[in-house]
């Protein structure tokens, strides 16, 4: 019989950035035995940003762009946790969650991304609505463009920011909202300073054609319910800000003692931490200070098999730890809100319909990663069993709650041929939700219960458990007062299962103190 292989090292993935949610796919492909691995995101899933403009325009519904990191979760042999990290106890090795148990690691990974917020521009947390966070941006500019078709709002749009994604997303923008639509890019200093003179000029050319007003040198002073204010006094009407021109890094990082660049967490050629060789950190977060980069999602992908290798090494405590080395130029392709897109390398530029077709085609090629994982081999029966396996094993899957039981029936059965003892101190026995008891003048009722785990976070297992126990008390009418906790953990480390420990009861003693037990 093949040994159960117990669980000695955390593996904890903070965020569900591109570069981890490749790193999802691939260890589902290869996991490395011995790890309990985890995920911590706010949402279940992570928005594309390469197709963003495409669904900003139009062009894809929301799900188009969509990470599934449940499902990516569970390809992978992972535990989820749906919140946001706000902190790591490096000392003690552990992420801080508000709301929940700290979770434990040995190994740490962050992909958070980044924000687009302007906290110093006046107005704008309030009035004003930041590209990042995807997701949140995704939802704000659904609902205005409901209230425009709706005629609850003028199509006028400013957008903060004429670097490549302020310009594209304006130009995404005037494309479906339409005739009538007024938009307009807000620039501080140089538009487009990223790009090669001739995609300048291109993307200049097609905001003109959109009817784009393009304000450059032209920093903005303030936000406010009717639009921005700009430096020279004028003022930008618009139904919608959204802010494109801020690239924040969460400020939690700050407290972690981790070295930074600017805010973002400094990281080595083999993308762990400058001060701190158990954390690493990928994407837009990471800060290569070796080889300063922009932010861009190609950089985030083609860290991925690197990020991989370099965390099985470092779990594993084998091999030699890869080293990533970033291009110096990459190809950009800047959608123009149509079904058309500008191509920027080497300063060289390219401006095709075509283009939209070819950018299509590789943004859904990657996000065909996540949405057809590759079937693993799943164990079979064998060819020959002994009678009566097949009609046990059956074609569905098995109940986290009764299936945690013998049946009722089969119970019964084998209760009504023990002795019984006639006690006037038993009210109430088998065949309700729990036994009723006299105790003096009282009466008590005692009830057991049991879960199999449907998930791997033991923090929500143990609060569901809770509930559900105490629905077999409340049923009776009576108030929880005792919870006595059984457990059978999977085979692992004493450190694992002391840490495994400190979460179920944690857990646990919240759900039940908090109805008095």
């Amino acid at each position: 019989m093949q040994p159960q292989i117990p669980l000695t090292r955390d593996l904890v993935m903070i965020g569900g950035g591109h570069t981890h949610a490749l790193v999802l796919r691939m260890w589902g492909m290869k996991p490395l035995p011995g790890v309990r691995l985890t995920v911590i995101n706010p949402t279940p899933t992570a928005a594309y940003s390469g197709m963003l403009p495409g669904h900003i325009a139009g062009h894809y519904p929301r799900e188009a762009l969509q990470i599934d990191l449940v499902k990516l979760g569970r390809f992978a042999g992972a535990r989820v946790i749906l919140g946001r990290a706000a902190g790591i106890d490096r000392q003690a090795r552990r992420v801080i969650v508000p709301g929940r148990a700290d979770v434990a690691y040995d190994i740490a990974s962050i992909d958070i991304g980044i924000t687009a917020e302007m906290p110093d521009l006046p107005g704008f947390a309030d009035h004003a609505v930041p590209a990042k966070p995807l997701d949140a941006f995704a939802d704000r500019w659904e609902r205005f463009v409901r209230d425009v078709r709706a005629g609850k709002r003028a199509p006028v749009v400013a957008v903060i920011g004429g670097g490549v994604a302020g310009v594209e997303l304006a130009l995404a923008a005037a494309h479906r909202l339409g005739d009538g639509a007024k938009v307009t890019v807000v620039e501080g200093a140089a538009p487009l300073a990223a790009l090669g003179k001739g995609a300048q000029r291109a993307l200049v050319a097609h905001l003109d054609r959109a009817g784009v007003d393009l304000l450059a040198g032209l920093p903005a002073m303030g936000v406010d319910e009717t639009g921005v204010h700009l430096s020279d006094g004028r003022h930008v009407p618009a139904g919608l800000v959204l802010g494109t021109a801020a690239t924040r890094p969460a400020p939690w990082l700050e407290a972690t003692g981790l070295a930074l660049d600017a805010g973002f967490v400094a990281v080595t050629e083999t993308l762990q931490s400058e001060t701190d060789p158990a954390v690493f950190a990928c994407g837009d977060i990471a800060a290569m200070t070796w080889a300063p980069r922009p932010k861009a999602g190609v950089y985030a992908v083609r860290q991925a098999p690197v990020l991989y290798d370099n965390l099985r090494a470092a779990l594993s405590g084998s091999g030699t730890l890869r080293r990533y080395r970033p291009q110096k130029d990459y190809l950009k392709l800047i959608s123009t809100g149509g079904k058309g897109a500008v191509a920027d390398k080497w300063r060289l530029r390219l401006d095709r319909p075509a283009l939209w077709r070819w950018k299509d085609r590789i943004d859904r090629r990657f996000m065909e990663k996540f949405h057809d994982l590759p079937r693993m081999a799943v164990p079979s029966l064998p060819a020959t069993v002994a009678e009566g396996v097949r009609e046990v094993m059956g074609d569905k899957p098995l109940c986290a709650g009764c299936g945690a039981k013998v049946s009722f029936g089969d119970l019964a059965s084998v209760l009504v041929d023990l002795p019984r003892v006639a006690r006037s101190d038993v009210l109430m026995g088998p065949g309700d939700d729990a036994a009723v008891l006299v105790c003096g003048k009282a009466q008590q009722v005692l009830t057991t219960d049991h879960l199999r785990a449907f998930t791997q976070d033991p923090w929500l297992l143990s609060r569901i458990a809770a509930i559900h126990a105490m629905g077999d008390v409340w049923s009776m009418v009576a108030r929880p007062q005792v919870a006595l906790s059984q457990l059978l953990l999977p085979r692992m480390s004493p450190a694992r299962q002391r840490e495994t420990l400190r979460v179920v009861m944690a857990a646990a003693a919240e759900g039940f103190a908090a109805e008095g037990a």
